[in-house]
């Protein structure tokens, strides 16, 4: 299923959930081992905001027994048995595979279950060729809109053709939000190249495939720092010249160590409120955190959505 473009950007999680509404269809959602009271709660939300219809994989007698679960409409809600949670993961992806589901949400098993699956050379979801990927997305509450950034997740130390599929994942998840020129950082400690940094040396060649057009109507500009490429005034002081503007819309950062950081320091210490998916698998995956809230979680299911 493919969003419909909005007319404007969306640029606050209210504005997702609305426009999400507004589409006036439903993806349907492979929740696996979804017994926990957060999954739950973040999944009939998504039932009862209109865009989703689910299937529960897995540890169905728990989920049926829950009292919201019970309460939805007997044709949006669907369970699927399985023995184990890895028979419950095998399911969910052979249901992507035979589209039967739009979207992929972990629940109360471990990642690498899942990801087992996901990854399954034989009858996984992941195509040969593609680069899997996380995406996260902040509501930060002293910044004007809603900011991306990949990877914080699933990639180490990404190689530059990582590095150029994580803006083409980027580029595609901002057109679908109504950003009509989106503006993308490549992020160093400081605004210079240098072979002491690797990952700055092909910061250039992307940037030149940007403005060549290789991703659209695109911006991006690196190295820079967090700060420059968010605020105009530090460009200003520091007298650099950056098509950017101080205005990114998202972060490609340096590692996972750099993504894992930003991805927790924003919520305890800038209030931002947080979603993520991965990206490159034939639907998207939904892998929150056993400390994600439900309203993370319904979050990431929303952002996930856009990506159908």
């Amino acid at each position: 299923m493919q969003p419909l473009q909005p007319l404007q950007p969306i640029r606050s999680f209210d504005d997702l959930t609305a426009h999400l509404r507004q589409m006036g269809r439903r993806i349907r959602l492979a929740v696996v081992c979804g017994s926990d009271n957060s999954t739950i709660a973040a999944v009939t939300r998504a039932v009862n905001e209109g865009f989703a219809e689910v299937v529960f994989v897995g540890d169905c007698e728990q989920i049926q027994a829950q009292a919201p679960v019970a309460a939805l409409a007997a044709g949006l809600v669907e369970y699927v048995p399985a023995e184990s949670h890895e028979q419950a993961a095998m399911l969910a992806v052979q249901m992507v595979r035979d589209r039967r589901a739009d979207v992929v949400m972990k629940g109360l098993l471990h990642t690498a279950t899942l990801l087992r699956a996901v990854l399954n050379k034989e009858w996984g979801i992941l195509p040969q060729g593609r680069v899997l990927t996380h995406i996260a997305m902040a509501e930060i509450p002293a910044y004007r809109k809603l900011l991306f950034f990949t990877d914080a997740a699933v990639i180490p130390y990404p190689i530059h053709e990582q590095r150029l599929a994580q803006v083409g994942y980027l580029a595609e998840t901002l057109h679908a939000f109504g950003v009509e020129q989106p503006k993308i950082a490549l992020l160093h400690c400081a605004e210079t190249v240098s072979e002491k940094f690797p990952h700055t040396l092909g910061y250039g060649d992307i940037c030149r495939r940007a403005a060549a057009g290789e991703w659209g109507n695109l911006i991006v500009d690196g190295p820079l720092d967090l700060r420059t490429a968010c605020d105009l005034e530090a460009l200003r002081i520091k007298g650099i010249d950056s098509p950017l503007q101080g205005d990114a819309d998202a972060l490609v950062v340096p590692d996972i160590e750099v993504g894992n950081a930003l991805y927790k320091s924003l919520p305890l210490f800038a209030s931002a409120k947080l979603a993520g998916t991965l990206k490159g698998t034939l639907a998207p995956v939904v892998l929150p955190s056993r400390g994600d809230t439900a309203e993370a979680k319904f979050y990431s299911l929303a952002l996930a959505t856009m990506g159908c």
